[in-house]
């Protein structure tokens, strides 16, 4: 059951799924539902500039933050393999009684919605993964090795220190990086400042987490149609041209959408080719009865 929050016209909440797991939802618009999944160092407040957009296009959102992302739940021991998480975004959605839903997801949320879409059918009607590929695991080995000096971080700044590390990884990660700024880098940072400890645990976790089973061999069972958004600009973060020849490959129906311009964070700096994509992905569904 959904736990609301105090106020009454509120829609955010906590769905709890297991004892010490809990994700923060936020819910706004009506008409046909669209998931959004945030990736590892994403929250509901990147996504401010297009759920608006989407709203007034005439969709539901429901923006999800996985375990230990943004607002939602810490726990140290929880599996944070992006399997475990995929079965918590689909959760959730059995909580909210939401089927055929279009998902639309970011960088390793991307890899969620893959696996929620072949893992559940019945609740992905179509996905959009923007700058998120087909991978297998939840950190990259470069933020593995980084996640070594975890326990040093508070001692050489905290969460200052990982605010400047994150407005580097923004900067570093666009195209036209003029959206990032001091207030930005606060939001983007506001759930690690909560408990930094906690989130350096998550991370941990992440890190460590083992799939149960990989995702390449399941391509081939996603069955909705499927728009991957790469940013047409040099960036850190893309998604390398071996995983779009995957994609290609295996996913019945895909599409691939270059963005001039912009870098990893195409939601960020260039909101309305997102809605343009889903527009293109919503063409090709048949009709809902």
């Amino acid at each position: 059951m959904a736990l609301l929050s105090d106020s009454a016209d509120a829609r955010t909440f906590k769905v709890p799924l297991a004892a010490t797991e809990s994700l923060e939802v936020e819910t706004s618009g009506v008409g046909q539902p669209v998931v959004l999944i945030p990736g590892l160092f994403g929250s509901e407040f990147g996504f401010r500039t297009l759920v608006p957009l989407l709203n007034a296009a005439g969709y539901r959102t429901i923006v999800i933050e996985p375990l230990g992302i943004g607002s939602s739940a810490r726990p140290p021991r929880a599996d944070y393999s992006l399997t475990a998480q995929a079965d918590r975004i689909a959760g959730v959605l059995d909580s909210l009684s939401v089927r055929q839903a279009v998902v639309i997801a970011h960088s390793i949320g991307g890899s969620e919605g893959f696996r929620l879409a072949y893992r559940r059918p019945d609740l992905v009607r179509g996905l959009v993964s923007i700058e998120g590929g087909p991978t297998e695991a939840a950190v990259t080995p470069t933020f593995k090795r980084a996640l070594r000096f975890a326990p040093w971080i508070k001692l050489f700044g905290g969460i200052k220190l990982v605010r400047r590390k994150v407005r580097s990884m923004l900067l570093a990660s666009s195209g036209d990086s003029t959206w990032v700024t001091d207030e930005v880098v606060l939001g983007y940072t506001a759930g690690a400042a909560r408990n930094l400890d906690a989130t350096l645990k998550a991370y941990l976790g992440m890190a460590n987490a083992r799939e149960p089973e990989k995702l390449w061999p399941h391509l081939a069972d996603v069955r909705c149609p499927v728009r991957l958004l790469v940013g047409g600009a040099p960036h850190d973060g893309d998604v390398n041209a071996e995983e779009i020849r995957l994609l290609q490959r295996t996913v019945v129906s895909f599409a691939l959408d270059s963005v001039p311009g912009a870098g990893h964070f195409i939601y960020e700096e260039q909101p309305q080719a997102v809605i343009a994509a889903l527009a293109r992905l919503q063409a090709g569904l048949p009709r809902r009865l």
